[in-house]
C-alpha cells in the first residue's frame, strides 16, 4: 500500500513553472521585442562592436537605418511549438556583425534552459559561417530551425 501511495505522489509531482520574476527583461519574457532591444541570453550580445542597442525614428518594417555604417534589421517572428523566435540582424559594409536574440521560447523551464544553453552556439555560428546556413544544436532542433528561418528572412532584407 505505501508503494502505490509513493508512486501516485512521484507520477502526480509537478515541478513548477517560472516564478512571475523570471529575471529576463519583460519584452522577453512576455515575447515581444522591445525597439532597440538587446539579447536578454548574455551580456555579450550588446558589448560586441556594431551593437549599439539603441532605438531610432520608425524606418521600413524590420529594418533601422544605419548608424555608424551598421544597418539593423529584424527577422520574422517564427512560431514554434515550444514558443516564437525572432533574431535581429547587425550588419555593416556586407558582413554580419552581430546577431540579437529578441525572442526565444522561455515560459517552460526546459525551454529557458534550451534557449539558454542553444542561443549562444547558434549565434557564434551564424557569425562564422556569414549565413543562415548552420547546423542544428543537439537537443535543440525546433529551436534552431526557427532561429535559421528568423535569420535567413533577415538576410533577405538586407539583400532585397
Amino acid at each position: 500500500m505505501a508503494t502505490v501511495l509513493g508512486l501516485v505522489l512521484l507520477f502526480s509531482f509537478k515541478t513548477p513553472d517560472a516564478p512571475p520574476d523570471s529575471g529576463l527583461p519583460l519584452a522577453v519574457a512576455n515575447g515581444t521585442p522591445t525597439p532597440g532591444a538587446t539579447s536578454p541570453f548574455g551580456p555579450r550580445a550588446s558589448s560586441r562592436p556594431g551593437a549599439t542597442g539603441r532605438a531610432s525614428s520608425p524606418p521600413a518594417p524590420g529594418t533601422q537605418p544605419p548608424s555608424g555604417g551598421d544597418q539593423q534589421v529584424d527577422g520574422n517572428v517564427v512560431s514554434t511549438q515550444f514558443g516564437d523566435i525572432q533574431v535581429r540582424l547587425v550588419e555593416s559594409a556586407g558582413k554580419i556583425v552581430d546577431i540579437q536574440a529578441l525572442q526565444l521560447p522561455n515560459d517552460r523551464r526546459r525551454s529557458r534552459e534550451i534557449s539558454l544553453f542553444s542561443e549562444p552556439i547558434l549565434h557564434d555560428e551564424a557569425l562564422q559561417a556569414q549565413s543562415a546556413q548552420i547546423d542544428t544544436v543537439s537537443g535543440a532542433t525546433y529551436t534552431s530551425r526557427a532561429y535559421r528561418a528568423s535569420l535567413q528572412s533577415a538576410l533577405d532584407r538586407v539583400q532585397g
